[in-house]
């Protein structure tokens, strides 16, 4: 991750307080907040007040107005942390903080910009549904235009911030006859008559976020929250994909970092029939290979951060990186924990909660199978 020519000092400062902050501030605490199923607000505050929150976001709306390679260096460091995978920022910072900024109305960025960039506003995104992952077109959830109000029922699963949230970017169907073509993205404010939180989900890894689902009755919203245009919410979700899948590359990239380090460290201490670890060549061929795999991903992810900042990445090249990344990254996470032996399956060691919590990365964003069907149609 060091000496990489695409980042400048500001940037690196940028890396090293905000290393610093999930150091002091994440890392002590993810165990108990595991237990809680969810990071409490004040996290989310404390993080806005260090300027973790929404870098690109222009100085008009509350933001630094900072280029977007400030958003991967957090992106970098919250998958570098122990816990930082529970961590939801992205989906405020990454997703929805861009999708309103290029697509909302001026009433609808300055009402929730700068609550994102303090951390007071939790957004969430509702896309997945428990009949449709990643075919957004079989949205089944409606919104039903009545005078000057959407008529919203739905349901939504596996949404990130689902407890925490103050409003839901939520994608409906406004004409079903349409397929995609009839899809719009419309804000919904979790204090609306008919919206309900349901379940804090149980998963297998990543126990400090809170995955909900949330449910819709009725629910009534001006037509005001309407992002962009009826209709128009499959073409923005499209736009904005690829710089969604670097985020996700990002951080799958430095999991994988962090578990070399972390194993690096451990095979130099453990002994094994008289030696250290590291002194089987064994030992050296699986190390020598992740360090290089490691390098290989950084160099083409950094050409993806370069092509990002010129507006020029393409959907292929984003699926690319998530695929490559995400299936090597788990793949790497898996290697080291061998190392560790059964202390390697024991919750306490840092290693254990990297291998349970990166395994989701070649699901959401769009699972492997998806990004390869993304690659396959530019052949």
């Amino acid at each position: 991750m060091h000496d990489r020519a695409i980042f400048n000092s500001d940037h690196e400062l940028f890396r090293s307080n905000a290393r610093r902050f999930f150091r002091e501030e994440l890392e002590p605490n993810i165990a108990q907040w595991e237990k809680d199923g969810a990071l409490p607000r004040e996290f989310w505050l404390k993080a806005g007040a260090n300027g973790f929150h929404c870098c690109g976001i222009p100085e008009a709306y509350g933001g630094p107005g900072a280029d977007f390679l400030y958003n991967m260096v957090l992106s970098e460091e919250v998958g570098y942390a122990i816990g930082g995978a529970s961590v939801g920022f992205s989906v405020s910072s990454d997703i929805v903080a861009y999708y309103i900024l290029h697509s909302g109305s001026e009433e609808q960025k300055q009402r929730w910009l700068p609550k994102m960039v303090s951390g007071e506003a939790i957004p969430a995104i509702g896309m997945t549904e428990p009949g449709c992952g990643s075919d957004l077109k079989a949205v089944r959830t409606t919104a039903v235009r009545d005078g000057d109000e959407y008529v919203i029922n739905g349901q939504k699963t596996f949404i990130t911030n689902g407890q925490n949230c103050d409003f839901v970017l939520l994608a409906c169907s406004t004409d079903p006859a349409q397929g995609a073509r009839g899809i719009s993205l419309i804000i919904v404010e979790s204090d609306r008559a008919g919206f309900q939180r349901g379940r804090n989900l149980e998963k297998i890894g990543q126990k400090a976020a809170d995955t909900s689902e949330l449910f819709f009755s009725d629910v009534r919203v001006p037509v005001a929250n309407l992002l962009g245009k009826e209709g128009g919410g499959f073409a923005v979700l499209m736009n904005e994909l690829p710089r969604e899948r670097i985020t996700i590359a990002c951080r799958a990239l430095a999991e994988a970092q962090r578990a070399f380090e972390l194993t690096t460290e451990y095979v130099k201490q453990r002994k094994a029939f008289g030696n250290q670890i590291l002194e089987f060549q064994n030992t050296q061929f699986k190390l020598a290979d992740i360090k290089t795999s490691l390098a290989v991903g950084w160099a083409y992810l950094d050409q993806c951060l370069t092509r990002i900042n010129a507006g020029k990445l393409t959907p292929e090249e984003g699926a690319m990186a998530k695929l490559w990344t995400t299936e090597t990254g788990n793949k790497i996470i898996d290697d080291c924990l061998q190392f560790f032996g059964g202390y390697g399956y024991m919750s306490e060691y840092p290693i254990s909660r990297l291998f349970v919590d990166s395994r989701v990365r070649r699901i959401y964003g769009g699972s492997s199978e998806i990004m390869k069907l993304v690659i396959g149609r530019t052949l």
